[in-house]
């Protein structure tokens, strides 16, 4: 399997990170904006054996928000997620979910493809005794940093938009990682590991209110 290296960072002004990100040199991946709706759905056993596993099986819906290309096509993608990598005692100004993490960085097994028919997909974990266990929705820019800047090979930049404010998450190798927080106005003390399914419950328990679905309650 794939190991995915990544941390989330809190964002402030979405306009302003992205000038940012401009300015350094990082530019979308699509056509157009490069800006997709994604429509999420964790799949799980009613006991939620694979959270209590720390396992994630995701089916994801991307659908771009800029049609003026053919080439912006609808997208379906199956993902796996193996147990978060090492332990170790959070700091003060993290989530308590963060003490499960090794290091400064996330980092887990992942295998990720594309598929045709989400439908028949749901029908086939029905029969396996899986069922929907959670969705969350959020609207993200992926970007990458030119080829010619090396140190940055391979590192994705994603902006997202989220009920829940808007993130950067930033996927790849650590040190590429810490190399584009620090050029970017971040410092470690700043990073976020813990998933939007947590982040979510988390905000959730701060308003007094009930724990559904992240979803915005107005689309966009």
């Amino acid at each position: 399997m794939a190991r995915e290296t990544e941390i989330k960072l809190r964002v402030a002004d979405k306009a302003a990170l992205l000038k940012k990100l401009r300015l350094v040199g990082a530019r979308t991946v699509a056509a157009g904006s490069g800006r997709v709706h994604e429509w999420n759905t964790l799949y799980d056993t009613p006991g939620q054996d694979l959270r209590g596993k720390d396992l994630l099986l995701r089916v994801r819906v991307e659908t771009p928000t800029d049609h003026s290309s053919s080439r912006n096509k609808k997208r379906f993608i199956l993902t796996f997620k193996g147990p978060v990598k090492g332990a170790r005692p959070s700091s003060a100004k993290r989530s308590t979910d963060d003490r499960r993490y090794g290091g400064n960085h996330k980092v887990r097994e992942e295998i990720e493809t594309e598929v045709g028919d989400v439908k028949a997909l749901g029908v086939i974990f029905a029969g396996l005794g899986m069922r929907e266990s959670f969705h969350y929705e959020k609207y993200r820019t992926t970007l990458r940093m030119p080829e010619s800047v090396r140190w940055a090979n391979g590192l994705l930049i994603e902006v997202d938009e989220t009920p829940i404010g808007n993130f950067m998450e930033l996927e790849g190798r650590a040190a590429a990682i810490d190399q584009a927080a620090n050029l970017l106005g971040f410092s470690k003390d700043e990073y976020v590991l813990t998933n939007y399914l947590r982040l979510h419950a988390e905000e959730c328990t701060k308003r007094r209110e009930k724990v559904g679905d992240m979803v915005f309650r107005k689309r966009k």
